[in-house]
């Protein structure tokens, strides 16, 4: 994967441009290409491998929230975490998402799971791992794309002043352990996932607290309430 044939939003490209000529994301395409010539069913298509980065430029990012793998069933997964397409059911952890939305902003949960509205107001929505094969969930783990995603959060970690790291679940809390406290916020709370939310994350409110950090050191707050889909 030569940093040249990459098609990645430029101020992410500057900032990761060294990690394409890696020998680990060598190592990685070769991967993922010999799953798809396999007939393996890779989640999401290749065109949104980075559509997190691509929707929210490092200059614009405000809030970080991290998963882990994308969603490994049939036409969820499209580059976000979290989020899927329009028309498709709205995963367990997202409606606790938007449970907890609503208790703390007064939002009614959207009627769909498509977050791209946050993405391009500056909140990225990075898993930890970019690719899954059908039904098989966490089955590119371990691969490589874990060392490019913590490179994208130490970009944000050092370029950045003032972001908002939400990190939910313990996968999370180690991946961004790293993180200066001294120049971010940074909001803990249990996994939305129904295994874990009622340990933590309902009543979390991490969305007042990122608005209020963000509108205290003069950056505009996210509008959190989901766009209606025609």
């Amino acid at each position: 994967m030569a940093e040249a044939e990459v098609k990645l939003e430029e101020s992410w490209k500057h900032v990761l441009g060294p990690e394409f000529s890696d020998p680990y994301m060598h190592e990685l395409k070769r991967f993922l290409v010999a799953e798809k010539e396999a007939g393996k069913r890779i989640f999401p298509k290749g065109s949104e491998y980075f559509r997190a980065l691509d929707l929210t430029p490092l200059d614009e990012v405000k809030v970080v929230i991290l998963g882990q793998d994308p969603y490994h069933g049939f036409g969820q997964a499209h580059g976000l975490c979290f989020s899927v397409k329009p028309g498709v059911r709205i995963p367990p952890s997202l409606v606790n998402i938007y449970k907890e939305m609503e208790t703390d902003l007064g939002i009614p949960p959207a009627r769909h799971g498509f977050l791209e509205h946050w993405a391009e107001q500056g909140v990225l929505l990075l898993n930890s791992v970019l690719t899954v094969e059908e039904s098989q969930a966490a089955s590119h783990q371990g691969k490589g794309w874990e060392r490019f995603t913590d490179a994208v959060i130490r970009a944000v970690n050092d370029e950045c002043d003032g972001i908002v790291f939400i990190l939910w679940g313990s996968y999370a809390q180690k991946k961004a352990a790293f993180v200066d406290q001294q120049r971010h916020l940074v909001v803990r709370s249990a996994h939305p996932s129904p295994l874990s939310a009622h340990n933590g994350f309902l009543g979390s409110r991490p969305f007042s607290k990122a608005n209020a950090y963000l509108q205290s050191i003069g950056k505009d707050p996210v509008d959190w309430r989901l766009p209606e889909q025609v």
